[in-house]
C-alpha cells in the first residue's frame, strides 16, 4: 500500500470540529499532512452555511486550508440546478444562501424541491408547501440524506428525515446530490483512480461505506456523530478505524514512508 496514495478526502464536521470546537490535535494532525506533500481535499455534506461561513469558520479555528480545498454538496447542488435550468424552492439555512444567489426566479414555475439541513424551516407550513409541489410534478433533491449529526449539546436529526417524509408522503424517491453518492466522490476526485484515494470521516455510512463503493479505502474516525460498532454496520468494513484524526494522519504517513 506504501506510495499509492495520490489523494486524502477529509470529511469536516465531526472529523476536523464539532460547530466551533476542534477536535484534539486535528489541527497539528492537518500540519503534518500537507508537509508530508500528500494531495488532500474537504469533501462535505454540510448545508447549514455556505462555502464562505465554512471556509472562515474554520480559518478562524486555526485551520490552514484553501477555498479551493473545499468540495461541498452545496456546490454539486448549484451545478445540478444550473444544468438543469430548475427553478427551486429551497429549504436551505438561511447561511447557505449565498451558494445559491440568483437561482430562484419568483415570476416562473416551482420545479424542483431542494432540501438541505434547514431545522428553522423544518416546520408543517413549509414542509406542505414542498409536499405540495412535489405531489404536482417538481423534482425533490436532496442535497444529502443525513440521518443525525453531532452538535454540542447532542446528535440532532439530520434532513434525512424529513426528506423521507416527503418521499413517504409524495410517493417519490428523492434525488441525492452529496455523500455517498459515487458520483460526488467521483467528481472530488476528478482525474485521481479511487483505488490511489483515502477517505476518512464520522459517518460509517456516508462517509466510509460511500467511498469504499467506488474502490477507496476508508479510515472510520471514532469521534463526532460515531457510536460504538458502527464499524460493523457495512460491508466491506472500514479499512481501518482510527480513534480520531490524529491517528489517521498517522496511518497514513507511516504508509508513505
Amino acid at each position: 500500500m506504501a506510495k499509492q496514495i495520490r489523494m486524502v478526502l477529509i470529511d469536516l464536521s465531526g472529523t476536523l470540529h464539532i460547530d466551533n470546537t476542534v477536535i484534539p490535535g486535528a489541527i497539528e494532525a492537518l500540519n503534518r499532512l500537507r508537509n508530508a506533500k500528500i494531495p488532500l481535499k474537504f469533501v462535505t455534506n454540510t448545508t447549514k452555511e455556505s462555502s464562505n461561513f465554512l471556509y472562515n469558520r474554520l480559518t478562524k479555528l486555526g485551520f490552514e486550508i484553501k477555498k479551493e480545498e473545499i468540495f461541498s454538496s452545496l456546490a454539486a447542488a448549484r451545478r445540478l440546478i444550473v444544468s438543469r435550468e430548475l427553478n427551486p424552492m429551497l429549504l436551505i439555512d438561511p447561511a447557505a444562501d449565498e451558494d445559491f444567489e440568483g437561482l430562484v426566479k419568483n415570476n416562473e414555475k416551482i420545479n424542483a424541491v431542494v432540501i438541505g439541513l434547514a431545522p428553522n424551516k423544518f416546520h408543517y407550513d413549509e414542509l406542505n408547501k414542498a409536499f405540495r409541489y412535489i405531489f404536482y410534478g417538481a423534482s425533490l433533491i436532496a442535497i444529502h440524506k443525513g440521518r443525525y449529526y453531532k452538535r454540542p449539546d447532542g446528535l440532532a436529526l439530520g434532513p434525512g428525515a424529513f426528506i423521507a417524509g416527503l418521499e413517504y408522503s409524495a410517493n417519490v424517491t428523492a434525488e441525492v446530490v452529496g455523500k455517498p453518492t459515487a458520483e460526488f466522490f467521483k467528481a472530488a476526485l476528478e482525474h485521481i483512480p479511487p483505488e490511489e484515494a483515502v477517505m476518512i470521516g464520522d459517518d460509517v455510512k456516508d462517509d466510509i461505506a460511500g467511498a469504499q463503493a467506488i474502490g477507496m479505502r476508508g479510515l472510520l474516525v471514532q469521534t463526532g456523530k460515531y457510536r460504538e460498532g458502527d464499524e460493523n454496520t457495512i460491508v466491506p468494513l472500514p479499512a481501518k478505524v482510527c480513534s480520531s484524526f490524529v491517528e489517521a494522519v498517522e496511518h497514513i504517513i507511516k504508509m508513505e514512508v
